[in-house]
């Protein structure tokens, strides 16, 4: 047996010759024996030898270069524990001469033949590639030589360190298997060094575009790879598939040693040092996969940064991002809502527009809003489901999901980075807002006027000004917010200015009640207040106030002007009257309709979902968007008609 380690070390020592006098006299001469060719160990026939020459235009093209991938690369921290790695490792596949070695000196056999044929590979890329091309640009000074560097990263300090220690000291171990039947040990003292693979791995990525690029650009640089590439020391392979051995190793280690420690009998002297190399081993695989994940991350981190326009004010290495995705933004004053796109961070949130004409920059950034004091909930919009709102210092924004199951995920990953930077900074509250949140209070609470944007009340909610009840029109009241409260008010209820700190402390337009609680101001002409018309009582848009409230179709010429679609609510304190608005929103009804008395029947018209409300010579005919819808609405009109009030009896509501 010691005889062939020997003859194993001797093939491989009579391979690193051959590399060293292909560097210094430009040829190869034949290396004749089973191992001349090795590649994997295994029982493979030698890869046939051919001078180390430039090879000719047809050569060169039917070789065909096999680039690695570069998905190949984020899957290896997901092939730790996969077997895929020992198909062409299982110890046995080549019987020996001799007697039946045990199974735990047949895997230190194998990890000492894998770490031979890994120290030639480790020789070609410092001795012959890294060296030919150091000796090419010095010599023609076509390319950099810290290019050379920056290509071939610390593979000098990988190739001492295996050739020098780690080889040597398994064939010493190996070569007295009799008296010293354990490897422990001394994996224990060498896998501290493994931890210097994680600089090559960082570099892995930037290094192939690196020689894709000086590839290309330099012929020179090109000829030097090409002519290696097509010798026998390299197999056929490219200069790709042999530096990703590195990359590859460490897991494979990990591998050999699960099964040695799997072998060992249970009282096996190097049981104990076995497993603690072991977990060794792992700890230093965790490394590389760290840096791994760590190389991933910035390149995806940079690839946003590009698309974003590379802006000073964003890029950050730092940052983490959490989720990006296409959103509608729900339009305060157009009907329909429109294409955004958000890029969620650790730290921000990036509101975004897609851009027209996509060159360079895919898109520009609107507002950022800092997740530091940044809220999220559900709305509950039947006009626009899968709705959601943030609310941040800089701005409040109304956004609509594609389906349920997104807006959640948004939800989600919103709340995670709130409570995560609440959880790193000490001085900021520990309460987050409850999803669950009233999603109909549209008033801030008094503390926070003007220390965040407010959630903005839709133009079409409105028909009058929230302040004055006064109607809007297209000449002389427009409709204009107050960006303290976001209430929707007309130019004489907002004829004034305050400054507001989410905005800098900049002067807003504001309602006179907002100015009146920011400044401390009460002007002198205020008017008193008129006193309250029969009409003048503001809609119920939630389910809180109201009995039932939910859109319905006015049908019939009875309505006038109003239209023919209302806003319609039974209020809680005052559950015998139907109040109609033009909007959900709105101060004031336009119709009012005492039910005590009344009958309610079902339409004359073949549509299920009409119903109708008749007393004496008055008739009102209603449409309902569902049959569902209809029913609740008959119910609780026939219960206001005939005297029902929710105070004396315990039953449930009928909001919708």
């Amino acid at each position: 047996m010691e005889g062939a380690s020997e003859e194993t070390l001797a093939s491989v020592s009579s391979l690193v010759t051959v590399f060293e006098k292909s560097r210094t006299t430009g040829a190869v001469p034949r290396v004749h024996g089973p191992e001349a060719g090795r590649q994997q160990p295994g029982c493979r026939s030698p890869t046939p030898a051919g001078p180390w020459e430039k090879p000719t235009v047809e050569e060169a093209l039917g070789s065909g270069s096999r680039m690695v991938s570069r998905r190949y690369l984020s899957s290896l921290k997901n092939k730790l524990c996969s077997g895929a790695w020992r198909k062409s490792y299982q110890p046995g596949t080549c019987p020996g001469p001799g007697t039946q070695e045990p199974e735990e000196k047949k895997i230190v056999r194998e990890l000492l033949e894998t770490e031979q044929a890994y120290v030639a590979r480790l020789h070609l890329l410092d001795q012959v590639f890294f060296q030919e091309l150091l000796k090419e640009a010095r010599s023609s000074k076509a390319f950099p030589e810290d290019v050379v560097r920056l290509i071939f990263s610390n593979i000098s300090s990988i190739y001492q360190f295996h050739s020098q220690f780690f080889l040597p000291e398994l064939q010493r171990r190996l070569d007295d298997w009799t008296t010293t039947p354990r490897i422990g040990d001394v994996i224990q003292k060498l896998a501290p060094f493994l931890k210097m693979y994680s600089e090559y791995v960082k570099n892995f990525e930037r290094a192939i575009e690196l020689l894709a690029t000086w590839t290309d650009k330099s012929a020179p640089f090109q000829e030097v790879i090409t002519r290696i590439q097509s010798s026998e020391a390299s197999a056929s392979l490219t200069l790709q598939h042999h530096m990703l051995e590195p990359v590859q190793r460490i897991p494979r280690y990990e591998l050999l040693l699960k099964e040695y420690v799997q072998k060992l009998p249970g009282q096996a002297p190097d049981l104990a040092d076995a497993q603690k190399a072991l977990d060794m081993i792992f700890s230093a695989a965790q490394h590389s996969n760290a840096a791994i994940t760590e190389m991933e991350r910035l390149q995806e981190l940079w690839e946003v940064y590009q698309r974003l326009g590379l802006e000073d004010d964003i890029v950050d290495p730092s940052n983490t991002l959490l989720r990006e995705g296409p959103v509608l933004k729900i339009s305060f004053r157009r009907s329909g809502p429109m294409e955004r796109y958000l890029f969620l961070f650790n730290n921000m949130l990036l509101y975004c527009v897609p851009r027209v004409i996509q060159v360079g920059a895919h898109f520009q950034v609107r507002t950022r809003i800092d997740v530091a004091g940044m809220k999220v909930r559900e709305l509950t919009d039947a006009e626009f489901p899968h709705s959601f709102l943030v609310s941040g210092k800089q701005r409040t924004l109304e956004l609509r999901a594609r389906s349920q199951e997104e807006m959640i995920s948004w939800l989600q990953a919103c709340q995670a980075a709130i409570d995560q930077i609440e959880k790193r900074n000490e001085t900021f509250k520990a309460a987050v807002q409850s999803p669950e949140a009233d999603p109909q209070e549209q008033e801030l609470q008094s503390v926070e006027l003007g220390l965040r944007a407010p959630q903005w009340v839709r133009d079409k909610m409105v028909t009058m000004c929230m302040r004055c009840q006064e109607p809007f029109n297209a000449l002389t009241r427009r409709r204009h917010h107050c960006r303290a409260c976001g209430y929707v008010v007309c130019a004489r209820c907002s004829d004034y200015r305050a400054e507001l700190k989410y905005d800098a402390n900049r002067p807003n337009r504001v309602c006179l009640d907002c100015y009146t609680f920011l400044t401390g101001n009460v002007l002198p002409e205020e008017k008193e207040d008129k006193r309250r018309g029969i009409l003048e009582k503001g809609a119920v848009a939630g389910s809180e106030q109201s009995l039932i409230c939910s859109f319905l179709q006015l049908l019939g010429d009875k309505w006038g002007k109003s239209g023919s679609r209302g806003w319609c609510a039974i209020p809680r304190d005052d559950p015998l009257v139907l109040y109609i608005y033009a909007a959900p929103q709105d101060m004031r009804a336009h119709t009012s309709i005492p039910l005590l008395g009344y009958q309610v029947t079902a339409g004359p018209q073949a549509d299920a979902r009409v119903f109708q409300l008749q007393q004496s010579g008055q008739l009102y005919t209603f449409k309902a968007e569902s049959e569902e819808l209809k029913g609740r609405w008959v119910k609780a009109m026939e219960r206001a008609a005939s005297g029902w009030s929710p105070v004396e009896s315990g039953d449930k509501d009928l909001s919708d």
